[in-house]
C-alpha cells in the first residue's frame, strides 16, 4: 500500500513539472521561461517604440476583480521575488533573469484570482503634462501597431484608428477634453464604463476613447488625471 502511495506521488510531481514546461495556461501561475521569452521579443525589436511600453499582465476574466495588494511571486531555486501588480494587472517591473530562466522558475499569483490569462501589454507611454499632441497620439498608435504585427500576422489587415484611456474604477470627475487648432475652448470627451484595454471585455474602469477622424495632428487631447493605462485602437 506504501509503495503504491509513493507511485501515485512520484507520477503527480511528473505531471506537475510537465505542465510547468508546457507554457502558459490559464490558472495561478505561469513559466518564467514563456514570460521572459515573450518580454525579451519587445526588448530586441529594431524598430521605433519610443511612444510605447511593454508590460507582462496578468488578465482576470473576471472584470470585477481587484489587483490591490496582489503580487506575482517569481520563484525558483536561488531566485525569490515578489512583483507588485499595478490596477489593471500589469507587473510594474519585469526583470529579466539568467538564473531565474535556466532553472525554468514559476511565476505564482499571492492569491488565487479566479480565471485568468497571462500575456504581454503594449501600451502607450503617459505624458506627465497630460497634453498629448493628435499627432503623437496617430504616431504612437502607429507604433504600437507595427510592433503588433510583428508578433501576430493577424494583425497585418488593420489600421489605427484612436487610443483609449483608462482611469481608476472609482474616478470622480474624471476629465479628457480634446482642443481643435482653430478653437480656444476644448470640448469635454464622454467619459464611460468599460474595460481597460480598448480590445478587452468588462466595465470595471472609467474610459474615454479618442478617435483620430479627420481632425488635424495640431489638435490636442488634455487628460486632468494622469490614466491608468493609453492603448492603441485598432480596426
Amino acid at each position: 500500500m506504501r509503495k503504491s502511495l509513493h507511485l501515485s506521488a512520484f507520477v503527480a510531481l511528473l505531471l506537475a513539472v510537465g505542465t510547468a514546461a508546457a507554457g502558459p495556461r490559464e490558472g495561478e501561475w505561469v513559466s518564467y521561461r514563456d514570460a521572459y521569452r515573450a518580454m525579451v521579443v519587445f526588448e530586441k525589436y529594431g524598430k521605433p517604440k519610443n511612444l510605447i511600453q511593454n508590460h507582462y499582465q496578468v488578465a482576470a476574466k473576471d472584470q470585477s476583480t481587484a489587483y490591490d495588494g496582489v503580487q506575482l511571486a517569481l520563484r525558483g531555486k536561488s531566485v525569490r521575488i515578489n512583483l507588485a501588480l499595478d490596477a489593471t494587472g500589469r507587473v510594474t517591473f519585469f526583470p529579466l533573469l539568467k538564473a531565474a530562466y535556466d532553472e525554468n522558475a514559476e511565476l505564482v499569483l499571492s492569491r488565487p484570482l479566479g480565471a485568468l490569462s497571462f500575456r504581454p501589454r503594449v501600451s502607450i507611454v503617459a505624458r506627465a503634462d497630460g497634453v498629448y499632441e493628435a499627432g503623437e497620439l496617430r504616431a504612437a498608435c502607429e507604433q504600437a501597431l507595427a510592433y503588433q504585427r510583428h508578433v501576430d500576422a493577424s494583425a497585418r489587415g488593420k489600421k489605427c484608428v484612436g487610443v483609449h484611456f483608462a482611469f481608476a474604477p472609482k474616478g470622480a470627475g474624471v476629465s479628457v477634453k480634446l482642443r481643435a487648432a482653430d478653437s480656444a475652448t476644448p470640448a469635454g470627451l464622454p467619459v464611460l464604463d468599460g474595460a481597460a484595454f480598448g480590445d478587452g471585455p468588462g466595465e470595471g474602469f472609467k474610459t474615454v476613447s479618442y478617435r483620430f477622424g479627420a481632425l488635424p495632428d495640431t489638435a490636442q487631447v488634455l487628460t486632468q488625471d494622469a490614466p491608468l493605462a493609453i492603448s492603441a485602437l485598432f480596426e
